[in-house]
């Protein structure tokens, strides 16, 4: 292992600027993750280099199993640098880090891969202009729960490997299929020349409960403050809303996603449930 305790030295400025900017990620194809749940969720074939104190290795490597064959593999590829509690402060992006960070490579996907033989009922959320990193994380984690096949989003989101996105997809982020296009109105089309029917997410929409989502589904979300654009919603098939009581309006792009997420694996559970009980 290495030994870094100068804040100056250049792979913490390179840390400093994959923490900072969205085109330094972009250059780099490489995005910082933090805290230990995070890190052990790494797939090994996207895992770039592993940064921990003194302190957390100590206290922690060698009582957790997981931890301590992945800092042994990546050692072995002398990929393991351990710094000081003052340079990981300076990195991190946290108040109070856990003391170990990680760079990940990133997993370049085009829209080709939103689709496929082993995708046998796409569930493909889309979104557009998304601009909160929480909506966007918690869009990214529930979409997992959901079992949404595929993410497609506009370029003009924000950036979906932004640390405070990646905390809050709490490890989706390794798993979800996720596409970023920089021509969204272009891939909703090819989408639908593969049969993916799109539902776009209007206040004028029919209930999402009076419509079938057991096909091959897009789901087109707009932007926290003024939805869908007409050029996206104009490719809906149908309008959808989530039927709310009170006097609110709308909900925000995450909620609203993750509610209708849910409803499309609602009626494929009992779908399949349905189609079971046929064969008996």
């Amino acid at each position: 292992m290495d030994y870094i305790t100068s804040p100056t030295n250049d792979k913490i400025k390179m840390l400093i600027k994959l923490r900072d900017s969205a085109k330094e990620r972009k250059y780099s194809g490489k995005y910082i993750v933090e805290g230990v749940r995070m890190v052990e969720e790494i797939p090994f074939r996207l895992f770039s280099e592993l940064y921990l104190t003194q302190t957390f290795y100590d206290k922690h490597v060698q009582n957790d199993e997981k931890l301590f064959k992945l800092v042994n593999k990546a050692d072995n590829n002398r990929k393991v640098y351990i710094v000081s509690d003052a340079v990981m402060n300076k990195v991190s992006d946290t108040k109070t880090p856990q003391g170990i960070l990680a760079t990940v490579k990133m997993e370049e996907k085009k829209v080709e891969n939103l689709w496929g033989d082993d995708i046998e009922k796409p569930l493909i959320l889309i979104l557009e202009k998304i601009q909160d990193p929480g909506n966007m994380g918690t869009i990214i984690r529930s979409a997992e729960g959901a079992g949404v096949t595929g993410i497609l989003v506009s370029y003009d989101s924000v950036d979906i490997y932004s640390p405070k996105v990646i905390r809050s997809t709490m490890g989706s982020i390794f798993r979800e299929n996720i596409v970023v296009t920089y021509d969204l109105v272009r891939d909703i089309k090819e989408l639908k020349k593969k049969g993916i029917i799109m539902y776009g997410m209007h206040l004028k929409g029919t209930s999402m409960y009076e419509t079938d989502l057991t096909g091959p589904v897009g789901l087109l979300i707009g932007n926290e403050g003024n939805g869908l654009s007409k050029e996206v919603s104009d490719t809906a098939d149908k309008l959808l809303r989530i039927p709310m009581k009170g006097e609110l309006e709308s909900l925000n792009a995450a909620s609203s996603a993750t509610i209708v997420s849910y409803e499309a694996l609602r009626q494929r559970d009992i779908k399949v449930s349905v189609d079971i009980s046929d064969m008996f």
